[in-house]
């Protein structure tokens, strides 16, 4: 964890990518967020949240899980917006 900046999130035409081994499909993303849920609960007591409201969230880290890898992640644009 020697980075001090927050990975970024990918957006519609991006996607994670880790630099190290090539994976593109599987990471582990640790998130930190502040949220208002409206819970609502039936007569025997099962709750089932109806809505969420995010203040605010953040990208702490993004691991690879093939490699494990923390530092090689990047945003690069999905595979239609590139030549092959």
């Amino acid at each position: 964890m020697s980075s001090t900046s927050h990975p970024a999130l990918p957006g519609p035409a991006s996607r994670w990518r880790c630099a190290r081994c090539g994976n593109l499909t599987r990471f582990d993303v640790t998130r930190r967020s502040r949220v208002t849920e409206f819970w609502h609960f039936d007569l025997p007591g099962e709750p089932r949240v109806e809505s969420v409201e995010v203040h605010e969230e953040q990208v702490e880290q993004v691991r690879c899980r093939w490699c494990d890898s923390v530092d090689d992640v990047e945003v690069v644009p999905r595979g239609g917006s590139e030549e092959a």
